[in-house]
Order: structure tokens, then sequence, then C-alpha cells
């Protein structure tokens, strides 16, 4: 099996959460002057990257990974499951034109399962574990409000299982991982499991869909 071939990600079915409102919500500042960054990991990056790309106000998003240190920060050590890296993708967004928390609702809804523990799919290991790695304690505080508010409401069968942690640095990853999707969309791997998230997130999301 090629490299490329052992990165997968099946698309599991969730429910909408778009009226999910934590019990307390955090006021967000929606006015910060400025570009801002969230990192986000849910499964082969291909996929997560893929949606961000099509979200009005994300200026830039980018497949790589986070939670381990430089000298494993490679396609081929983190395949492995043996370093402390997740595949991640960082999202640059203009708060101003979509919030941290429609970023946090189509991470949960769109991109990935957040009740699957360290697998997404077919694809097992830490490495495919589902994470939100925040920048600034509002991201930390936004992010648990949230989980605890789609548990209240059982939004899912089971659970969810992400990881709350800080960003301590994040990693590029190779070229040939960038834009993945967009460039290889007959790919049968990204028709079978990525095309129904874009789907999904054009149909739940039209006022935040670009093409």
């Amino acid at each position: 099996m090629s490299t490329l071939l052992a990165c997968s990600t099946a698309t599991s079915k969730t429910p909408d959460l778009r009226d999910i409102v934590p019990a307390q919500p955090v006021a967000e500042n929606t006015e910060v002057k400025g570009l801002q960054t969230a990192v986000f990991a849910g499964g082969c990056f291909w996929g997560v990257e893929g949606v961000f790309e099509h979200v009005k106000g994300v200026t830039d998003s980018r497949s790589g990974y986070a939670g381990g240190d430089a000298k494993t920060a490679n396609y081929d050590a983190v395949s492995d499951g043996k370093t402390q890296h997740a595949e991640a993708v960082q999202v640059t967004f203009d708060p101003t034109k979509v919030t941290y928390s429609q970023l946090l609702t189509i991470f949960f809804s769109v991109a990935h399962d957040p009740t699957e523990l360290n697998r997404q799919g077919p694809d097992t290991g830490t490495q495919y574990r589902s994470a939100v790695f925040y920048v600034n304690d509002e991201q930390k505080k936004l992010t648990e409000d949230f989980i605890k508010a789609i548990d209240a409401a059982k939004s899912f069968p089971n659970p969810v299982v992400t990881q709350v942690v800080p960003l301590v640095k994040f990693y590029d990853a190779e070229a040939y991982h960038q834009d993945y999707l967009k460039n290889h969309p007959n790919d049968p791997y990204i028709v079978y499991h990525d095309l129904p998230k874009l789907a999904e997130l054009k149909k739940r999301f039209p006022d935040l869909w670009k093409d």
C-alpha cells in the first residue's frame, strides 16, 4: 500500500449542530482586527483541509502536524503512530467574516466524527485522534463549552472524545499533501471519503460556502 493510500478517512453522518448553544455562552470577540489562526485534528488532514478551504472568511488552510516535536514532524514518522503528533490542519481566518464558533460547528458536524477515539473510520492510531489545539484562552473556553453543550444535548450516541490542548507548534506537512483534495478530485479515495463532506458543508452552511 502506498503512503498516500495509507491515509484514509471514512465519512460519518453527524448531527446538525447549528443550534447548539453552551449553557453559559462566552461573548466571542468578533471585532478583532487582523487574521486569526485555529488548529484542528480530525483524522486524515486531506479532508479536513478541503472542508475549511471552502469556508468563507478562511484565507488559508494547511495540512500539517501538531502535538509532537520538530524531529518527528514528517509523514513517515507520524504514520508509524509512535510520535505525539496528530495529522492537523491550520486554518487562517478573518474573524469579522467567520467566527471561531462557526469553525467549531463545522469541525464537529462536517469535518469528522468527534466520538471516535484515536481513529477516524478505518484509520487507527493516535495520529488520527480528534483534537483542538487552541492558541489562546478564548479558544480554549469556547471549545470546552461547545463540547459540554454537545454532550448535554446528546447530539451523538456516544460522548465527544476530542482533546482540547494548547498549541505548542504547528509544522507544515510535505508539499504533496497540500491542497490534495483540490488537486486530486477524481482520486477514488477522495471521491468516496471526502467529497461527501463538501456536499454536507454546502448543504448545511450555504451562507458560509465558497467555491
